[in-house]
């Protein structure tokens, strides 16, 4: 069997004359070349730290100071103002190297000069540092940038002008700060004024004055401890206690999904757009392993922390009774298969060599034409993965600790990433609204049991080639996998290609053996179905996007987020606490905070929208009031200076030292009924957007928060479109996701016919 010749390098008999070896010289090629592969990623692990440890200096800079040193000597000039005659009497005498008077005054050039290169990096390090952690650039209006500013901007193009590596920047980024406890506090109360009457209020304010007075600064002070010892005083927390300590299932409450391109198909050949694809993601981990890839860049020259990539691949989510672990390889050389209920283990090399398109079809065709059924318990094991963390864990100890199961079991939780082959096709049909919301859906939770939801990723491949993602949430947030996304979707299209009659480019090789079977013995079948209650609409808004909303003068993100406060009055009659993403990766570590865009300035807006006596005139200033408002508190959360993650951390460590807070008690156990995030597009530029307008996905989506509210996550799809991907849950009679998302189309036209600006440039 194919598997039997896989699984061992060498087979051996007892004999009377002694043990009999047999040796594989095919098996014992793969390992030799597998071993030299290793190697060479070693030492490009080990060019690459020392590359990353010298930025923004590099070994030619050392080389350029060491000739200068030397070349002054022979001018007679010392440079040096006597250091290196101390060096030189400083170095050992009686040794053989140093015998020489020459050898002797070249070593202590050397090392002085080797001191002033490393000086130097340090302290333009440390000056690069200083300079990203100057943020007036964000809060200046368009179009003026102040003095300040331009000089600031001179000087980091100076400092970080050499071609950076991936993770260059990551020591000179500065640690995210810990902001004062009054300002917290007051941004806090300005965030729930409007949802509370003035008695409500009152109360909240007296909590907040207590806590402030007694409870903070002693809280503050371990905090402030924290941040000077941690790299991020947030994020560790964050992962632990939001992700990895969460007993609820990931499918739906922390699981997201992101879709393919909408517009076009490059193929309808299901394995051959999986061999495409799945090569273009190897080619990106490969540059991820070199640090090939460019650190993303505001404004192309603020950088943005990288670390959320290191767990891209490799990496699977281990499910525990009280709290499950992040298990990294550094290598994976394979990825785990589902289809029709079976398992298999197909491997992404032949020897060292990356296998190409055109066999990686070769082989999902292969998967897909084996005819064998699903062993007894096999076809709905990966629902264990969909149900609660505390069963999955059980289920694992019983079950998956030793024999057949443990060895299949490592084969899925130490491969690359996941693959889903499904037996339907799901593609978005502009004549039917409703195909985009099916799409969704079977991207968001499958059939509860074709997914493995503890992987980093799955990726999801229906019949008709159309693909999808279902990411796990703790290793990194979206912004991270829309970046792989970006690359591969792009490298698909643009580099890799397609015959005519829709196959991957090359010949394959037949001689490659066969995807392995797993095989398990499973005493029960655990299977849990969790996504009845779960309603998905997901529609493209044609009327205008970021164009007509830029003559708007204001910020696209502003005006979709006051359209969602709108749109959520007329649903619910009320307002709600709302959610909006945004991130702190301008600091080292750094994941995301939250904009609360419930102001008192929105909804001042939204019930004067609603009272229809205000002239267009009054209404018009009201929206700019809010969107100035919305801009600027995104701000301050890109900035360090946000609520929620602080407000969270003090938690912590009031839970720590077991001290009650009833002020940190209510505010962390407020419902968020409205959570919204903005999904990132065009992080890299695979191709010019405006050359090829169709090769636009539609983004992706997460399920609903809180059982009686609504998840919103929206796509400003280049000038033209907004893709928004809107999700409830059918048990609350409160919520209707396609009733909202048709207030939510209104409200965006109900706005835009505010300023009466046209739909395109004349």
């Amino acid at each position: 069997m194919a598997e039997a010749h896989q699984a061992v390098a060498f087979q051996f008999t007892v004999t009377p004359e002694g043990v009999d070896f047999r040796l594989s010289r095919e098996a014992l090629k793969h390992i030799y070349l597998s071993g030299i592969n290793s190697w060479k990623k070693r030492l490009i692990r080990i060019k690459n730290g020392i590359l990353r440890g010298v930025y923004p200096g590099s070994p030619t800079s050392w080389l350029v100071v060491v000739m200068a040193t030397v070349g002054s000597s022979y001018c007679n000039l010392d440079i040096s103002l006597g250091l290196v005659g101390c060096i030189q009497r400083c170095l050992p005498q009686g040794c053989e190297p140093y015998q020489t008077p020459q050898t002797r005054e070249l070593l202590s050039m050397a090392i002085f000069s080797t001191g002033v290169w490393a000086t130097g990096i340090f302290f333009f390090r440390q000056t690069l540092k200083l300079l990203l952690s100057y943020h007036g650039w964000m809060f200046e209006m368009h179009g003026k940038t102040s003095h300040l500013t331009r000089i600031w901007a001179i000087c980091i193009r100076l400092l970080s002008s050499r071609r950076p590596m991936l993770y260059s920047f990551q020591t000179s980024l500065p640690k995210l700060p810990v902001p004062r406890v009054s300002a917290t506090i007051q941004r806090y109360l300005e965030s729930v004024r409007p949802l509370l009457d003035d008695e409500e209020y009152y109360r909240m304010e007296m909590l907040a004055e207590e806590f402030k007075e007694k409870t903070a600064p002693r809280l503050q002070k371990y905090l402030v401890l924290k941040s000077w010892w941690a790299t991020n005083y947030v994020s560790d927390w964050w992962e632990e206690y939001i992700y990895l300590r969460g007993r609820s299932p990931l499918m739906v409450n922390s699981n997201y999904y992101v879709m393919d391109l909408v517009l076009i198909r490059n193929t309808d050949v299901q394995a051959a757009r999986l061999g495409n694809i799945i090569h273009a993601m190897i080619m990106y981990r490969r540059k991820l392993d070199r640090e090939e890839i460019k650190p993303v860049m505001a404004l192309g020259m603020v950088p943005m922390c990288s670390y959320q990539m290191e767990r891209m691949f490799n990496t699977t989510r281990i499910p525990g009774k009280e709290t499950d672990t992040l298990q990294h390889l550094s290598d994976s050389r394979h990825v785990a298969v589902y289809h029709k209920g079976r398992f298999f283990k197909l491997w992404l090399y032949e020897g060292s060599r990356l296998l190409q398109p055109r066999d990686l079809q070769m082989q999902f065709q292969r998967i897909l034409d084996d005819p064998s059924p699903p062993q007894p318990g096999e076809e709905k094991l990966a629902a264990l993965t969909a149900g609660g963390r505390v069963e999955w864990a059980q289920a694992r100890q019983a079950f998956f600790s030793s024999g057949k199961n443990k060895a299949a079991l490592e084969a899925i939780e130490r491969a690359a990433f996941f693959v889903a082959l499904d037996e339907e096709s799901y593609w978005y049909d502009p004549e039917d609204e409703a195909s985009l919301s099916l799409y969704g859906k079977a991207l968001l939770h499958g059939n509860c049991y074709n997914r493995w939801f503890d992987k980093s990723f799955t990726l999801i491949s229906f019949k008709n080639g159309q693909l999808g993602l279902n990411a796990e949430h703790a290793w990194a947030d979206a912004p991270i996998i829309g970046h792989l996304w970006e690359f591969v979707l792009g490298t698909d299209s643009f580099h890799l290609g397609y015959t005519e009659t829709g196959h991957c480019l090359g010949k394959p090789n037949p001689a490659l053996a066969p995807p392995m079977r797993l095989q398990w013995d499973i005493p029960k079948q655990v299977a849990k179905a969790l996504a009845d209650d779960v309603e998905l609409y997901c529609f493209q808004f044609l009327p205008f996007g970021k164009g007509l909303i830029k003559r708007c003068r204001t910020s696209p993100d502003a005006f979709v987020q006051i359209a969602l406060q709108l749109a959520h009055f007329r649903d619910r009659g009320k307002f709600c606490l709302t959610y909006e993403a945004s991130m702190t990766r301008m600091f080292r570590e750094g994941r995301t905070e939250t904009v609360r865009s419930c102001t008192s300035e929105s909804t001042a807006f939204v019930q004067a929208m609603m009272e229809g006596s205000h002239v267009k005139a009054d209404l018009r200033d009201l929206f700019q009031k809010a969107s100035k408002k919305h801009q600027n508190m995104y701000r301050l959360a890109m900035t360090g200076a946000g609520i929620d993650r602080h407000l969270f951390c003090l938690y912590l460590v009031s839970k720590y030292l077991g001290v009650s807070s009833p002020f940190l008690a209510e505010v962390l156990s407020e419902p968020w009924r409205l959570s919204t995030s903005q999904i990132p597009q065009s992080q890299i530029r695979m191709f010019d957007p405006d050359q090829h307008p169709n090769h636009l996905g539609a983004g992706g989506g997460f399920g609903p928060v809180a059982d009686d509210g609504y998840g919103v996550s929206y796509m400003i799809a280049g000038e033209n479109m907004i893709f928004f991907h809107v999700s409830s849950k059918f048990s609350s009679s409160e919520t209707n996701a396609q009733r909202f998302g048709n207030h939510i189309r209104q409200a965006l036209l109900d706005i835009a016919d505010l300023f009466q600006v046209p739909k395109a440039d004349s």
